[in-house]
């Protein structure tokens, strides 16, 4: 994390890590098992499996806003999954990179693990290298360049970029509970986080509401002195900074809007009587700028979201299932939160990824194992006498019998029957052809002696 609180960089990164690399060693032996599959009637006897393997040597690039996690995520994902890999961190943050380049060499295989630190040459002269994938967090021009370069191998990527992720809020929701979450997830480590809240959907009711609240949200969290708070981080460096100054021009200021070029502070802002053809709404703010736009209804909020490219997470707030259901279905992001932000990133059950400019992809937990895993199928045959009977009906001379045959057996059945059947079958009907031999060798015995008289 970049010039920010002590304890947004333990929550966010150390602790996020840790808990990670604790699931993998916990779940890892079930990762790697096969993955049995269902199967058609002639491969009943048969074993159909799914194997992971490692793809081979994988490229990881970092980012500057989590540099440190952002890394060791992708990472231990593809140590899990037997890959070797050259991590090359954001040049953004310099001093997690030192780190990185000290302690990745000093505790993982050096043959296996290397670092390469630098700036846009280095990594553009690594792209011109030939990786078996490509894991890249960042913004979406480069997440382009990114693909561009890949495609001279047909490199599988996963590019976890960002875009503008909305909010909806809806009127009957709780305004003090939803603002709070709402300005914590925006304000963590100054909105320089992918799925920071970007804007505001709600009703003009709302919207009053909401900067009420917020401007004693924002006295409770960092009090009357916001610059002077050690709970608030900083722009990462000038360049960002003049950036996202610029977009104060954008609407109104309703609460906020001083900064400090000398510590590129800028302070918590909410802007309001914003115009969707502003600049601070043709790109992803990353900042502490929060714009709220009102709308009359959810379908109208829907409509305004799907003008736009879709965002990297959405956040909604509301108690109506309806509501909800309507979201879920007339939007499409990578993620979706409910009634809360940036919580659904400490779940690693669930896939975290982009969709169409916010990225391809997915990795967290499991899914980072399978993201650097090549899923590769495996048949075995039998070769025993009743497995041959079965599937015979597929050699030449073919006839309609032949084809009735063959469209009963290769329709899939679902993988329900425990794998001891087959072999239980095959016992059974070794008993009853021993059974039918005995009493056919009996008759057969009888028959070659003369009947008493």
């Amino acid at each position: 994390m970049i010039c920010g609180p002590r304890t947004e960089a333990l929550l966010a990164e150390v602790e996020t890590t840790k808990n990670q690399i604790n699931g993998a060693l916990y779940d890892i032996y079930k990762w790697v098992q096969p993955e049995k599959t269902e199967k058609n009637l002639i491969l009943m006897l048969d074993k159909t499996y799914i194997v992971p393997q490692p793809y081979g040597v994988v490229l990881i690039i970092g980012a500057w806003n989590y540099p440190f996690l952002l890394v060791s995520s992708p990472l231990l994902g593809a140590i899990a999954a037997g890959n070797c890999a050259i991590v090359k961190p954001s040049e953004k943050a310099p001093e997690t990179s030192k780190i990185l380049k000290k302690l990745i060499p000093q505790y993982l295989h050096k043959e296996c693990y290397h670092v390469v630190t630098g700036g846009v040459s280095e990594t553009t002269s690594l792209l011109k290298e030939r990786f078996d994938y490509i894991f890249y967090t960042g913004s979406p021009p480069v997440g382009k360049k990114i693909r561009e370069a890949s495609n001279k191998y047909l490199t599988p990527v996963t590019l976890e970029l960002g875009g503008k992720s909305p909010v909806y809020i809806d009127d009957e929701v709780d305004m003090e509970l939803a603002v709070k979450r709402i300005v914590w997830g925006k304000m963590l480590n100054l909105g320089q986080t992918c799925v920071a809240p970007d804007y505001v959907l709600c009703s003009k009711k709302t919207e009053a509401r909401f900067i009420e609240i917020a401007k004693k949200t924002l006295l409770e969290f960092f009090g009357e002195d916001p610059e002077s708070s050690p709970d608030l981080a900083r722009i990462v460096n000038e360049d960002h900074f003049h950036r996202v100054v610029k977009f104060l021009s954008c609407g109104k200021i309703a609460v906020g809007g001083d900064y400090n070029a000398k510590e590129n502070y800028i302070a918590p802002t909410i802007l309001i009587d914003v115009k969707e053809t502003d600049s601070v709404m043709q790109e992803e703010i990353f900042g502490p700028l929060l714009p709220i736009i009102t709308v009359q209804s959810p379908d109208e909020a829907i409509e305004f979201i799907n003008k736009r490219e879709k965002p990297l997470t959405l956040y909604l707030f509301t108690t109506n299932k309806d509501l909800l259901r309507k979201f879920e279905i007339s939007t499409s992001s990578g993620s979706m939160c409910v009634n809360d932000t940036m919580v659904h990133l400490s779940v690693d059950t669930l896939p975290f990824g982009g969709v169409g400019m916010s990225g391809m992809g997915t990795y967290q937990g499991k899914y980072t194992f399978d993201t650097f895993s090549h899923k590769r199928s495996v048949l075995v045959r039998s070769l025993n006498v009743f497995g041959e009977y079965m599937g015979k009906a597929r050699y030449p001379p073919y006839s309609e019998t032949k084809n009735k045959i063959l469209k009963t057996f290769l329709v899939k059945r679902p993988n329900i029957i425990p794998s001891f059947v087959p072999k239980l079958l095959i016992f059974l009907l070794g008993m009853i052809a021993a059974f039918i031999l005995k009493e056919v060798l009996e008759l057969s015995s009888n028959g070659s002696h003369p009947r008493p008289l």
